[in-house]
């Protein structure tokens, strides 16, 4: 009997896990929300939006070349995954005046997708 609840327990364990885990492959498809405006990868440039290589970790508003809003450079904010789902579920109501005119990502899973999609990529827009 005892043996079967442990059977159960790690069953059980092991299926939240994995529904819960991220999935690059999965975030790279949710990125292609954000492909009119941002890019990542070694030849990535500014665009509408700034590059997001090096996300996390990074202080807001600090890529080089990107002219971004007042609200944005002075929000203070450092770039981590819970700022990130924060910002991008709405980033109006996350940075008040950005510029980034985006509906958002409401699903939680997505954004955890999305997020391991872009921690690969270093500063340089090199693949960890």
């Amino acid at each position: 009997m005892i043996v079967r609840l442990i059977a159960a327990a790690a069953f059980l364990a092991t299926g939240s896990f994995n529904a819960s885990a991220q999935d690059a492959a999965a975030g790279e498809k949710s990125f292609n929300k954000c492909r009119a405006c941002h890019q990542v990868g070694e030849t990535a440039k500014n665009g509408v939006g700034p590059v997001l290589n090096g996300l996390f970790g990074r202080k807001s508003g600090s890529v080089e070349g990107y002219n971004y809003s007042d609200a944005n450079k002075n929000s203070g904010i450092t770039w981590d995954e819970k700022v990130f789902a924060e910002y991008i579920m709405d980033p109006k109501a996350k940075i008040p005046g950005t510029k980034m005119s985006f509906a958002g990502i409401k699903n939680d899973q997505e954004i955890k997708d999305l997020t391991a999609f872009l921690k690969q990529f270093a500063k340089d827009g090199k693949k960890s």
